[in-house]
């Protein structure tokens, strides 16, 4: 086997570089997947996911890849009085599947024991998940493929892709022919007319401190854990072996975003809400500078997991739709794109919802850019009323939870 790899900028240029390092399964929504696909197909989904993390961990030793790869779970906490228990239902879910001992309920005492904020009144640990440095894990892999004859050219947009039986994909100093192809393009894919209906997009922007191992020891936070909240527009955050925090907020919308601009990579107004968050939920940390800022795009499907499939001749493959949940995905979503450009007989994988359920369609523009802002906006609103303690407004409530009622996995 020949593998080309064309990149328009360097590995881990783009979001696998420059998330926030979490590496889980889908454990977390698994009382929605088994609503949506069934308990069989949603529990082997979550469990092909979890050995993934595993697999991400192998690579990392066999290859000496020093990724900080750290599997100490991750921790959803209550940050205020109406996310308790928003975890309920998939522990009763995994409970009921056999799979009990991937969540531990905590109280607050509990939670705080991990990461000690005045904010955290309860959580829960789930013990599949795990947190990388992406851009190094980008680097290491783009070492051992080099290291295995795979041939990347970065610096080479492609600028036209013909997808027929014989894929043909030119860019400005040449052209690759093959016997099939990978479409590998994020949220870059809505775009084409053939994505543009199954996904939409939204931004993710992070702050990272300056090291501060001292305060890191102050509140407790040594486990490596990662930790989330249950807002609408989640904040997540993390800790570096030097002691420093990157906290990002998730569901941000850089005006219209009919096309990917530069206030994806940045936006200033994100940046500030990202900062916020940090000082709210970590206030031992208010006073410790922040050191980068950087933002980047989601690929957002409707049903929150990503879709898999083959353009019509079956030559050209694609996986997108990762939903801001990608590091993980990705390693099963690769022996999966494996499988189709190999046509194998692999029914396991071949036969996970990811790639047999139909994906969820959003509505056109000129209606769905305005309607994914006000949704967001009404979103964000909810999140700050609850905050501070008090009640979204009615309208403000009603637009919030309207994605949900239209059927997406997206919202509160």
């Amino acid at each position: 086997i020949d593998v080309v790899l064309l990149e328009q900028d360097i590995c881990g240029g783009g979001p696998s570089g420059r998330n926030g390092g979490f590496v889980n399964s889908w454990w977390g929504g698994l009382a929605e997947l088994c609503e949506r696909f069934g308990d069989g197909p949603a529990l082997a989904l979550c469990r092909a996911g979890s050995q993934s993390i595993e697999a991400i961990g192998r690579f990392c030793r066999d290859h000496d890849v020093d990724a900080w790869f750290t599997h100490a779970g991750d921790v959803g906490v209550a940050a205020s009085p109406a996310q308790v228990g928003a975890w309920d239902e998939d522990v009763r879910a995994a409970e009921r599947l056999g799979a009990g001992d991937v969540f531990e309920r905590l109280s607050a005492e509990q939670t705080r024991a991990r990461c000690d904020s005045p904010t955290f009144l309860a959580g829960v640990l789930n013990r599949e998940a795990a947190t990388v440095q992406p851009a190094r894990l980008a680097l290491g892999l783009r070492r051992v493929l080099l290291e295995r004859g795979v041939r990347i050219f970065e610096g080479t947009p492609v600028t036209r892709f013909g997808a027929g039986r014989s894929p043909v994909a030119e860019t400005s100093s040449g052209t690759v022919r093959a016997g099939s192809a990978v479409i590998a393009l994020n949220a870059w894919a809505s775009a084409w007319r053939r994505f543009r209906r199954v996904l939409t997009v939204r931004g993710s922007y992070i702050v990272l401190t300056a090291p501060a191992p001292e305060k890191l020891e102050e509140i407790g936070w040594t486990g490596g854990e990662g930790v989330w909240d249950q807002r609408g527009a989640l904040h997540y955050a993390r800790t570096t072996p030097d002691g420093r925090i990157a906290l990002g907020i998730g569901g941000m919308q850089p005006g219209l975003a009919r096309t990917i601009g530069p206030g994806f990579a940045y936006d200033a107004t994100s940046i500030g809400v990202a900062a916020e968050g940090l000082r709210r939920m970590l206030p031992a940390f208010r006073n410790v500078p922040l050191e980068a800022a950087w933002g980047g795009p989601i690929d957002v499907a409707g049903h929150h997991v990503p879709l898999f499939g083959s353009l019509g001749g079956g030559a050209v493959h694609y996986g997108l739709g990762f939903t801001g949940n990608g590091v993980g995905p990705c390693h099963l979503g690769g022996r999966i794109l494996a499988a189709l450009t190999l046509r194998a007989d692999e029914p396991e994988l071949l036969g996970l919802p990811v790639v047999t359920e139909r994906p969820m369609r959003f509505p056109p523009e000129p209606l769905r850019s305005p309607g994914v802002l006000i949704a967001n906006l009404a979103i964000h609103r909810k999140d700050e009323a609850e905050d501070r303690g008090d009640r979204p407004g009615p309208l403000t409530d009603f637009v919030a939870r309207l994605p949900r009622r239209l059927g997406y996995n997206l919202g509160p």
